[in-house]
């Protein structure tokens, strides 16, 4: 069976990326990481691509005169390892157009929340401040917008009346590693349909 051949963009400290790549070595993922990119060279996303021989790169924003040429350095980049789906693991940049252009539908965003409620940084922070009972992450394709392509897969966890913010992210974040390997297992293989702002799944 062909391999999904995925490229992931990551700031930090690429837990999202491990799980990925656990899926595949489990054999519920049939995919490749054939690339991992960060704009953080001290990122630890870099090092545990390293550990397992994936072409680990640092594409530094600071060396670019804008926004453009930087995502073009990163599309060639993501097009030389002949990319087919582009997953962002913690990546903390809004992806411009230049990204979206050149990888239609094809890039993923995991976000830990339910959207549309909560887009951004600190979501868990504001969940606690808004007092809701449950909080949840969401895999979605990336469009021009912060956190706001269309949902593909979503897992829902309670929030406890004891709860702080870190406490609630790693609940989340193992639902994290747990679905987004799945989402990405579903585009692998050709389940998702996108009509208009809503994924459908398809049978297997």
């Amino acid at each position: 069976m062909k391999k999904l051949r995925l490229g992931v963009l990551a700031s930090g400290r690429g837990s999202n990326l491990q799980a990925i790549m656990d899926a595949i070595d489990e054999g519920r993922l049939a995919a490749e990481v054939v690339v991992v990119i960060s704009d953080n060279g001290e990122a630890k996303a870099l090092e545990r691509a390293r550990l397992r021989g994936i072409p680990a790169i640092h594409i530094n924003p600071a060396q670019f005169p804008d926004k453009h040429t930087y995502e073009e350095a990163i599309v060639d980049t993501l097009k030389k390892h002949q990319v087919e789906l582009v997953c962002l693991a913690g990546y903390m940049r809004l992806v411009g157009r230049v990204m979206l252009e050149s990888f239609p539908n094809r890039i993923m965003n995991i976000h830990p929340a339910l959207l549309p409620a909560f887009p951004g940084l600190h979501a868990q922070q504001r969940a606690l401040e808004y007092g809701v009972r449950y909080s949840g992450c969401t895999v979605h394709f990336v469009d021009e917008g912060m956190d706001t392509g269309p949902i593909i897969l979503q897992a829902v966890v309670p929030v406890l009346p004891d709860d702080t913010p870190e406490t609630l992210a790693d609940r989340i974040l193992e639902q994290e590693h747990r679905i987004y390997p799945e989402a990405i297992a579903l585009f692998a293989a050709g389940r998702l349909e996108l009509r208009g702002k809503r994924v459908y799944i398809k049978e297997a």
